[in-house]
């Protein structure tokens, strides 16, 4: 019989050692490729305004009672409020917005706009229904608020300016975020370079006094 060798072990066990398995590539290529990439996020970014909304519009459809259409409305609207503001804008559209109080008690709001891209960040569909939801919204509270004066329906004219406040106030916040996170690094920059002149402008003022002492 043949004499075996031991050179076709070695070849196939050197092939499968080259053999790698990956298998988070494809989740992550399929994430890249999606259109939208916090579906949830997304859905409930515009559910609690549209439901908002809605509520008021039909609300006599489904009950008489105008106390409990006032608080299911005024209770979306705060849903709404806090979502967008702590969720579906950080994750939408990489921004963040919210007040703060110092040690002296004074009041500051801080501004925020995510700058570095990740694999998990906002598309462009998602960011078009951010701005969309954010934009529209307040537009159509606006017409509830003139035509509730011109229909004299003065009972709900306290809730229509809650909800022309409440998001009229993330518009605000997001909006001030999205110029902060346009704005040029100019003047960080020039701040880095004030501060690392100043060693060098203390050796020369040093080398300087030096040389006087010398004379």
């Amino acid at each position: 019989p043949p004499a075996l060798t031991g050179s076709p072990p070695q070849a196939l066990v050197d092939d499968t050692e080259d053999v790698s398995l990956d298998f988070g590539s494809e989740e992550e290529l399929a994430l890249r490729k999606a259109p939208i990439r916090h579906p949830l996020a997304t859905f409930f970014h515009l559910f609690f305004r549209v439901s908002a909304i809605v509520t008021y519009l039909f609300c006599d459809w489904f009950s008489n009672s105008f106390v409990a259409c006032f608080v299911t409305i005024l209770l979306l609207l705060s849903f709404d409020f806090w979502s967008v503001k702590n969720v579906t804008g950080r994750l939408l559209v990489g921004l963040r917005w919210w007040n703060q109080i110092d040690e002296d008690g004074k009041s500051h709001w801080v501004f925020e706009a995510k700058r570095v891209p990740t694999v998990a960040a906002s598309t462009e569909a998602e960011a078009r229904i951010f701005w969309l939801g954010l934009i529209i919204c307040p537009v159509i509270w606006t017409v509830f608020f003139f035509s509730t004066l011109f229909s004299l329906k003065l009972k709900w004219l306290a809730l229509v300016i809650a909800g022309i406040s409440l998001q009229t106030a993330n518009l605000y916040g997001y909006i001030h975020c999205k110029l902060e996170g346009q704005k040029p690094i100019s003047r960080v920059t020039s701040g880095l370079f004030a501060t690392a002149d100043v060693p060098k402008r203390q050796s020369r003022i040093s080398e300087d006094g030096t040389g006087e002492q010398g004379k």
